[in-house]
C-alpha cells in the first residue's frame, strides 16, 4: 500500500499521521522479529542529512540492523550528534563513522539570519544554530574535524566524508586536504 495515494474507499481527508499508522498495521502484518539487538552488525554509525531524496538502505546497500544511522538538518555534525555517536560507540559497539552530506541542500540556502526570523515569529531566540553553509565540501570537512576531536569518542581513526548527488545517486569521497 502507497502512504502518498489514498486506496480506493479510502478517505482523502485522512491525514498523513494516520495513511502511515495505517501503512505500519500492514507492515505489522508480514512483520517477524528478526531476533537482534541494538549493535549495529557493521559497526558503523552514518550522519546524513534529513533530506526525503536520500534513501540511505538502498544507496549503501544496508541491511535492517547493519548501522546506526543519524539524521539531521544538514548531516552537520552537532552537540546533539556527537551525543548519539557517542552513546553509539561507547555503549553499542560502533567502531566508523560515515558523513553524508549532498547537493542541492537546503542549508545552502539558509543564514543564521533565520534564528532572527523566528525570534521575530514566536518571541524567543532559539538556542541552536541553523548550521546553515555555502560549500558542502568544506562543511563536510568541518563535520569530519568535529568528529576526530571530540573528547567523548572513543574511535575517530575510521571517520570519512562524503557528498551524495541527489541526481545520479552517487557519492562522491571528501578529504581533508
Amino acid at each position: 500500500m502507497s502512504i502518498s495515494t489514498p486506496q480506493p474507499g479510502e478517505s482523502v481527508n485522512r491525514s498523513v499521521t494516520d495513511r502511515l499508522v495505517l501503512a505500519n498495521r500492514t507492515y505489522a502484518d508480514d512483520f517477524r522479529d528478526p531476533g537482534m539487538d541494538a549493535r549495529p552488525v557493521l559497526r558503523v554509525a552514518i550522519v546524513a542529512c534529513m533530506d526525503a531524496r536520500l534513501d540511505l538502505h538502498a544507496a549503501l546497500g544496508l541491511e535492517l540492523g547493519d548501522a546506526h544511522t543519524i539524521r539531521n538538518a544538514g548531516g552537520v555534525v552537532t552537540d546533539d550528534t556527537i551525543r548519539s555517536l557517542t552513546i553509539s560507540q561507547r555503549a553499542l559497539g560502533t567502531r566508523s563513522v560515515v558523513l553524508i552530506h549532498h547537493t542541492g541542500c537546503g542549508l545552502e540556502t539558509l543564514t543564521e539570519d533565520f534564528r532572527t526570523e523566528l525570534e521575530d515569529a514566536v518571541g524567543q531566540r532559539p538556542t541552536w544554530a541553523v548550521e546553515s553553509f555555502r560549500d558542502v565540501d568544506q562543511d563536510v570537512r568541518q563535520s569530519m574535524a568535529r568528529v576526530r576531536t571530540s573528547p567523548f569518542l572513543a574511535h575517530t581513526h575510521d571517520v570519512r566524508g562524503f557528498v551524495f548527488d541527489v541526481h545520479t545517486g552517487l557519492l562522491r569521497e571528501i578529504t581533508t586536504t
